[in-house]
């Protein structure tokens, strides 16, 4: 009787460990969703936050970058300033955390007008005391890298095009005016024009734009694998 006792102790106390050991899922809260993020869902369980993979959210270069300094193998640090919580108010990353991304692979700007691609794994959370958490992230964007945008493209076959421009206008009025001044108007027609093309077709066949970004600029991540969470003191500071 004795040992069926201690048997049924035993027993007791090991489903009780099983029972505290195990992760149970208390809610499924969403984050704030970003523009190309593949889910929004966090799991709350009785341990840990847990972000789901292909969640993004954005962060800020800690220092100034060029892709034309850095090189595969250095290390990039990103800054989280304000905390992340999810839509249902759960605090899963305290304010004033940081990330540590890789730098991959580095394609330089090519001709025709083929900007250059910054490849990073974002691979390391540092939350405030210190706490470091594995993670796995990359730019979110269609190709996985960080790049000039549109815009800046734009703006530099603009340049090309209104340079060359003035050049061609100023050759035109050079033209027509040793002649006779008053074909001003068709130096102005003939050079115009042609400076402008040359200026794009320049533009176009030129090699493209380094990628440059400053201090504090956003840059938007994606998960590649779902990032748990010890689950996070709130304090006064989260909401600065």
């Amino acid at each position: 009787m004795k040992n069926i006792f201690i048997i049924l102790i035993l027993i007791l106390t090991a489903v009780q460990t099983f029972a505290a050991e195990c992760e149970e899922i208390l809610a499924r809260e969403h984050l704030f969703e970003e523009k190309g993020a593949l889910n929004n869902q966090v799991l709350i369980t009785n341990k840990r936050n847990i972000i789901c993979e292909g969640n993004a959210f954005k962060i800020l270069f800690e220092c100034k970058f060029w892709s034309d300094c850095a090189k595969a193998g250095e290390r990039v640090n990103f800054d989280i300033p304000e905390a992340i919580y999810t839509q249902e108010g759960t605090l899963l990353i305290p304010a004033c955390s940081k990330i540590v991304a890789t730098v991959i692979k580095i394609e330089k700007q090519r001709v025709p007008n083929k900007n250059a691609r910054v490849y990073l794994n974002f691979e390391c959370l540092v939350l405030p005391d210190g706490t470091t958490v594995a993670m796995s992230a990359k730019p979110c964007t269609k190709d996985g890298a960080l790049k000039e945008g549109p815009w800046m493209t734009t703006g530099k076959l603009f340049a090309y095009t209104l340079g060359f421009g003035i050049v061609g206008a100023g050759a035109g009025t050079g033209f027509a005016f040793i002649p006779n001044p008053a074909k001003l108007g068709v130096g102005y027609a003939i050079g115009i024009p042609v400076g402008t093309t040359v200026g794009l077709i320049t533009g176009l066949i030129t090699p493209g734009l380094k990628y440059h970004a400053k201090a504090g600029e956003a840059v938007t991540i994606i998960l590649c694998e779902s990032l748990g969470l010890c689950k996070q003191p709130d304090c006064p500071c989260n909401s600065d």
